[in-house]
């Protein structure tokens, strides 16, 4: 078994009075390596000046930790396939909406890596397919999440 930690950090400020709603919503995420993220609710959640747009959101974030993982267990994948991977670069889109239980959700999460490859062996169209479906199948965070996740990537062969 194995654990993951963040200390989640926020502290009102004095001129704050909370109750009334007008406060910010501005936090840290630390991790054990010693990284902080400035973090804050999406301003589509929580209008300005309570949301701060260049801090990192809970919805952002979870569509990179989708992305990120799909493409650590891709290039794992990949590799045990004697591929070689120079470049993965994704794009990818959650989209928030009701979902079929009446919530707000993250319903849906596009990725749309571009990857490009290298060396003695080239992929096919069905080879870089089924890297696709066995990374989605293995992903720890893909099996944790309800959001409907699909790729619509492509890749291109430097050789």
């Amino acid at each position: 078994m194995s654990e993951y930690r963040a200390q989640i950090s926020w502290r009102r400020q004095p001129e704050e009075p909370f109750v009334d709603s007008r406060y910010s919503r501005a936090h840290c995420w630390s991790f054990d390596g010693g990284v902080t993220v400035p973090a804050s609710s999406a301003v589509s959640s929580v209008p300005l000046p309570y949301s701060k747009p260049d801090h990192v959101d809970p919805e952002e974030a979870l569509v990179a930790a989708i992305s990120s993982c799909h493409m650590l267990t891709f290039l794992h994948f990949a590799a045990g396939a004697g591929l070689v991977v120079d470049s993965y670069n994704d794009s990818a889109v959650g989209t928030m909406a009701t979902d079929s239980r009446g919530r707000k959700s993250v319903v849906t999460t596009v990725l749309a890596p571009m990857i490009e490859f290298s060396g003695s062996k080239r992929p096919t169209d069905d080879v870089v397919q089924r890297l696709h479906h066995q990374a989605h199948e293995e992903c720890y965070i893909a099996n944790s999440v309800r959001t409907q996740i699909s790729v619509a990537g492509n890749w291109s062969f430097r050789g």
